[in-house]
């Protein structure tokens, strides 16, 4: 019969600065340059604390992508695309919550290199998901793989320059005004 308590909290709380600690030192180093020590350094743990956890910085990536990627695919499989062509204001609440969901964890997150295995990965979710709904759509003479690189590499970009500097926006006006530009273009914005 399997323990069905509930996790320690101090175990989640470590682990998450474990993570939270790799994310941020890959917002900063390439992968091969990471250490269990600079984990451990970052995260205000000693290195034995890492290795109760994790066999290595490998397995910490992992489970930080397999973390976030499953965060994402829960929360895109519940939009219905398909709708939000008309209305994308709700895939941008979504990626919202996901964000305020951890600050700062998305924070390190977007500032790691457009190149990353893992940022590819979410692009890869994402794109995936509203190339789907572009095709239920109907849009007519559409390349739907067009439109989806489109929409998603620019929604990322919008959140990794956001980020970038300072978070001044509300996030939540962020993603309004996002949103307008994936229906309306800059015409959405015009006076008059």
């Amino acid at each position: 019969m399997e323990d069905a308590r509930k996790p320690d909290r101090r175990v989640v709380r470590t682990k998450r600065a474990i993570r939270n600690a790799f994310i941020k030192l890959l917002s900063q180093k390439d992968l091969n340059d990471i250490s269990v020590k600079d984990i451990a350094d970052a995260a205000d743990v000693d290195r034995k604390t890492v290795y109760n956890y994790y066999s290595g910085v490998y397995e910490i990536r992992n489970e930080v992508e397999n973390e976030i990627i499953g965060l994402l695919e829960n929360a895109v499989k519940e939009l219905d695309v398909k709708n939000s062509i008309d209305n994308p204001l709700k895939l941008f609440e979504t990626l919202t919550d996901i964000i305020n969901s951890n600050l700062e964890l998305y924070g390190h997150l977007f500032k790691i290199d457009a190149n990353s295995y893992i940022i590819r990965k979410v692009n890869k979710v994402l794109r995936d998901k509203v190339c789907d709904g572009l095709k239920t759509a109907e849009l007519g003479n559409c390349d739907y793989e067009l439109c989806a690189d489109f929409v998603t590499s620019g929604m990322l970009s919008v959140y990794q320059n956001w980020f970038d500097t300072g978070c001044v926006k509300p996030l939540e006006q962020l993603s309004m005004e996002a949103g307008k530009l994936v229906i309306d273009g800059l015409h959405s914005f015009k006076q008059g």
